[in-house]
């Protein structure tokens, strides 16, 4: 999920959750954001609580290609426009590895209208808009927010960092560095190496393609070249969408649109038939491995390959509303690991992706204890399917609660752009607007399809976070982690 409640099919929440308890771990970094927001200098407005939207998505694709989608919601003069580019690290073999989370840094940058950033900063600053990207796997995605009457701005601020980017090389290098510091940062922490060695494990023959924040050799020897190569492939209007959410009327959006990106010329070639995704092999056989750092418990973690968008779409909706059920605290599999002592906290989740979206689950003991807890969680998993692991009333609550979960977060519309954003380049518009209607109908054939089709029996990737007296103690072996 991209983000929380809107069927964010990531990890980050229950990694956070976990890491939470463990210091200092830091989540998997999943979505690299760029810290360039900005706050309006003048005084902040006060805090509204924004009223259910009351219209629906709709969208329109341009004659170039450009796709234009639109959520209104009048409840405050508030308004978010955003752009979003199917790229990522999916598209990024190891000599690309890390530029398009590179060039994002140099979206918000010198362009045929400002000179530097620096004066980019203070024309955005006087219109109080703020603004920010963050680069994926699949989508990577700049937005501004602003007031309704400073749309105009903000579009005429889109437009020319979207198309006329100049990658002035003095600032090429700083971002390049400060890309350089974004690594040192995820290396100095232990869960990077967790996090980094599942990437390699369980997508082992493309391992790039899942690593947004890209590797330092690659980043290191960049070129302003490299970031025109990545435009000339990626940044052009029939690989983007157009997101605007908030106080608009959506005619008056498209006949935007068609103003400022309706002569964006189109690439002759679609990008993806040019450079074709990878497909991910399966793993032959599962896996596993001790990973020796400084930490005070046990974070242990179990991954799967799990469904792909557009090849078992069934089976993405089957997952969300499992991992809901598992996630409460009175569900059996709760019960049986956190009630009973023998982890301090565990999740399980799916991570929704066109090429392949990763199962894991994540649990955190103590080295006394983790033999004893790995043995409970693979007994756990072997009784999912069981008819009295979860009830009818625990599968219906979970399906109404993330509905309701949707729909609130559609009141923090800023966001929602965001959301918007990611489900166009994954999946398209149409699996999300039909997502609700298929949550609803999800069954426990469903479900159980959905755990022997991609748990059960099935090659995993098992690894142990611990440290080297931790594991003096533990004595943890492959055969332990991968459950034999």
């Amino acid at each position: 999920m991209p983000d929380a409640g809107v069927h964010v099919k990531r990890l980050l929440l229950i990694l956070a959750l976990i890491f939470s308890l463990i210091a200092p771990l830091t989540a998997r970094p999943i979505s690299l954001q760029t810290n360039f927001l900005r706050q309006s200098q003048g005084a902040a407005p006060a805090k509204t609580v924004a009223a259910k939207p009351t219209a629906d998505i709709e969208s329109k694709v341009l004659a170039n290609g450009l796709e234009i989608i639109v959520l209104e919601d009048h409840s405050v003069p508030v308004v978010t426009i955003e752009l979003a580019v199917r790229n990522g690290s999916f598209t990024e073999p190891p000599e690309l590895n890390g530029l398009s989370h590179l060039y994002e840094h140099m979206f918000f940058k010198a362009n045929r209208a400002v000179a530097n950033q620096e004066d980019y900063l203070q024309k955005i600053g006087q219109l109080g808009i703020a603004y920010n990207g963050e680069t994926r796997e699949e989508v990577v995605e700049y937005y501004f927010t602003t007031t309704s009457p400073n749309i105009r701005a903000a579009m005429n601020f889109m437009r020319d960092a979207t198309r006329y980017p100049l990658f002035d090389e003095k600032e090429f290098e700083r971002e390049r560095q400060v890309v350089i510091g974004e690594i040192d940062r995820n290396e100095s922490e232990p869960s990077y190496y967790l996090n980094k060695e599942m990437n390699d494990r369980l997508f082992y023959k493309y391992p790039s393609r899942k690593q947004p924040l890209g590797n330092r050799e690659t980043v290191s020897t960049a070129t302003t070249t490299m970031m025109r190569l990545i435009q000339g492939r990626y940044y052009v209007p029939n690989n983007s969408a157009l997101v605007v959410t908030g106080d608009v009327k959506t005619a008056d959006i498209y006949s935007m649109a068609q103003e400022f990106f309706g002569d964006w010329p189109r690439r002759e070639k679609n990008p993806f038939a040019e450079f074709p995704l990878v497909e991910h092999p399966p793993l032959e056989k599962s896996e596993a491995n001790v990973i020796k750092q400084p930490v005070t418990n046990v974070l242990i973690e179990i991954g799967w390959h799990g469904p792909s968008i557009g090849k078992d779409d069934a089976a993405t909706y089957a997952a969300d509303t499992f991992s809901f059920i598992m996630q409460q605290p009175d569900s059996r599999f709760q019960r049986n690991l956190v009630d009973t002592g023998l982890v301090n906290g565990v999740g399980i989740g799916y991570y929704t992706q066109r090429n392949v979206g990763p199962i894991n689950v994540v649990f955190q003991t103590t080295p006394d204890k983790a033999k004893a807890a790995l043995k409970a969680v693979y007994n756990e998993i072997a009784h999912f399917n069981d008819k009295d692991y979860y009830t009818d009333e625990q599968l219906e609550s979970a399906k109404a609660l993330l509905e309701a979960d949707d729909l609130y977060s559609r009141e923090k519309f800023d966001e929602y752009a965001k959301t918007l954003g990611f489900w166009w380049s994954s999946t398209g518009v149409d699996y999300f607007r039909g997502y609700l209607g298929n949550l609803r109908r999800t069954s426990r054939a469903d479900i159980s399809r959905y755990i022997t089709t991609y748990i059960q029996g099935k090659p995993h990737v098992a690894l142990a976070l611990i440290s080297e007296p931790g594991q003096q103690q533990a004595k943890l072996t492959p055969e332990d982690l991968i459950g034999q």
